[in-house]
Order: C-alpha cells, then sequence, then structure tokens
C-alpha cells in the first residue's frame, strides 16, 4: 500500500448574512512581500496560507490563516512567523480544515505562542481614505479547524460564524465510505490519530463533548453545526467579547454585510509533528456532503464613525 497525500475536494463554503465586523485602517503582508488580502473562494481551494493584517496607527494587527491545512502548514507557518512578533497575536480562521495530524502539530504552534483565536474573513480594501482592513465574522470553520480555533489561549466565535464537525476517515475511501472496505491496518491509523486527537484536546483545554459530537457524524451524513450552547459545553468559546481577541481603533464597532455563498470541504492525510511517514499508512479524511456551488461577492466592509 502507498501513502496518499493528495487532497480530494467536492464543495466548498463561502460566507454569508450580515455580521459583526472590526474595521481598522491599514495593510495586509505575506512572507516577503506585501499584498492586499481578502479571502475568496480560490484561496479557500490552496494550501493554508498566512498573511500579517496591519493596523495603524492606534491598534496591532492579526494573523488571517486561509486555506486547507496539509503537511506543510506547520512549516509555513514557522517561516511566516521568523518575520513577526507573534507572541500573543490573534490569529483569525477561515478554513474547511484539513490534514489531522498537521493540524494538531499547527495547533500546538499557536499555543505556544499564546495565541488568541477567532473565526473570520480578513478583508482589505481601498478607499478614499486608504486601505481598511476589516473582519467578517459570518465565515466558515470546519472540522480540523475546529481543533485549530481550540489551540487559542482565549477565543472568541462571532454569533454570525459557523463552527461544524464531523468524524475524521480514510482519505481514499470517504467518497463512498459504506460501499469500501477496511483492513485491520486501516482500523489502526483510524483509531491511533482519534487517540492524538483526543489527547490534543485535552490538552489544550477542550471538554470530552467535543470529541464526541464530532465522532458521532459519519461521513455519509451532513456536518453538525455547534451551537451556542454546545460551543460553551466543548470549551471552544472562551469570551462572548470580540475586544478580547481583536484589536480596536476606537470604541465603534461597525457593521460589515456579505452576501450568502457557498460551503467548502477537505480531506485530511494523517501526519505526525516529526514522524517519519510509514508506507502503508492511509491518509484520513473527514465526513464529506454534497453542497450547491455558486459564486462569490466581495463585501464591503463599513468604515468606523470618525
Amino acid at each position: 500500500m502507498r501513502l496518499v497525500r493528495s487532497l480530494s475536494l467536492r464543495g466548498w463554503a463561502l460566507l454569508g448574512a450580515v455580521g459583526l465586523g472590526i474595521a481598522v485602517s491599514g495593510a495586509a503582508s505575506t512572507v516577503g512581500n506585501a499584498a492586499p488580502v481578502s479571502s475568496t473562494l480560490e484561496e479557500r481551494k490552496l494550501p493554508m496560507k498566512f498573511s500579517w493584517i496591519a493596523c495603524q496607527p492606534n491598534c496591532r494587527g492579526w494573523v488571517s490563516a486561509v486555506g486547507i491545512i496539509t503537511a506543510d502548514s506547520p512549516k509555513n507557518f514557522d517561516d511566516f512567523a521568523r518575520s513577526h512578533q507573534l507572541s500573543g497575536a490573534t490569529i483569525v480562521l477561515d478554513s474547511s480544515g484539513g490534514s489531522v495530524n498537521d493540524a494538531i502539530t499547527l495547533g500546538r504552534r499557536f499555543r505556544s505562542l499564546g495565541a488568541l483565536t477567532t473565526v473570520g474573513t480578513s478583508i482589505v480594501s481601498q478607499t478614499v481614505q486608504g486601505d481598511r482592513a476589516s473582519v467578517l465574522p459570518d465565515a466558515y470553520c470546519e472540522s480540523m479547524c475546529v481543533f485549530l480555533l481550540l489551540s487559542g489561549k482565549t477565543r472568541y466565535v462571532p454569533p454570525a460564524a459557523h463552527v461544524r464537525v464531523h468524524q475524521i476517515w480514510m482519505g481514499d475511501r470517504a467518497d463512498d465510505a459504506k460501499a469500501a472496505s477496511y483492513t485491520a491496518q486501516d482500523l489502526m491509523i483510524v483509531e491511533r490519530d482519534i487517540g492524538r486527537l483526543a489527547k490534543y484536546t485535552f490538552d489544550m483545554g477542550g471538554a470530552g463533548e467535543l470529541l464526541s459530537l464530532a465522532l458521532s457524524v459519519p461521513p455519509w451524513e451532513d456536518l453538525h453545526e455547534l451551537s451556542p450552547a454546545e460551543l460553551r459545553l466543548t470549551n471552544l468559546v472562551t469570551t462572548d467579547a470580540v475586544a478580547d481577541v481583536l484589536p480596536r481603533q476606537d470604541d465603534g464597532v461597525p457593521v460589515a454585510e456579505a452576501k450568502p455563498k457557498d460551503r467548502e470541504r477537505f480531506v485530511s492525510s494523517a501526519v505526525d509533528e516529526g514522524e517519519v511517514r510509514p508506507q502503508t499508512a492511509r491518509a484520513t479524511k473527514t465526513a464529506e456532503v454534497v453542497v450547491p456551488t455558486g459564486s462569490t461577492a466581495a463585501p464591503a466592509p463599513v468604515q468606523p464613525a470618525q
């Protein structure tokens, strides 16, 4: 048997409805160059990208983490971190998840920095006053992204955000999980990764209810969206105040709007921090659901009152 490393994608999630936003002036930069940041459908199909959203002159910026968690994500984050002072920084997640064990590795990196986490889409718009950065909270954080969210020392989930969970699965058989056959080696890999995920969950301060909810959703069912009560029950949320995780320039918190968009899914691969990948290992994958695909519209953030 050979290791399955490729990602298989079916549906994609975008943002929708009306949500609470934080708008600040500034510019976004990536490793080595500066560029505007907007979370698009195309970016979510790519491996996770880390960008620094700078807000000036009176507040600190945040990290935008957009895309699929892959085997390269921990190293890419380490490279990104060398160019920025990230101790205690906020990480804004916009992701459908990805590799189980690489997400665990990345989450431990976040916790070691004392990072704060939230869900949202970071955008930078050009205005007559200059570039304006904002966070649209009506975003999706699914499957292993949920466990990245858990890595934050302080964790905030906007009421408009969608946090959804489901099982991990073998990457090459999730499309037709019921019809596929499984070996004892396959079951060992899945149970091993569940054990690693359980340890990580408790290390991060999560509750057993998070594992129970996620592991109860098989590949052939829709993802389970956590209710506000379940977000509290699982310890995914530690604060109800957006100001605890996102910087503000003034006392005004403007509203940003986004039209409804589609949803996204992902496949994960089993990888350990520092582990040599065995040639007999198969990838684990989270359950998928077929969803409609449509066009995207760029939301326009409302600027803060002067």
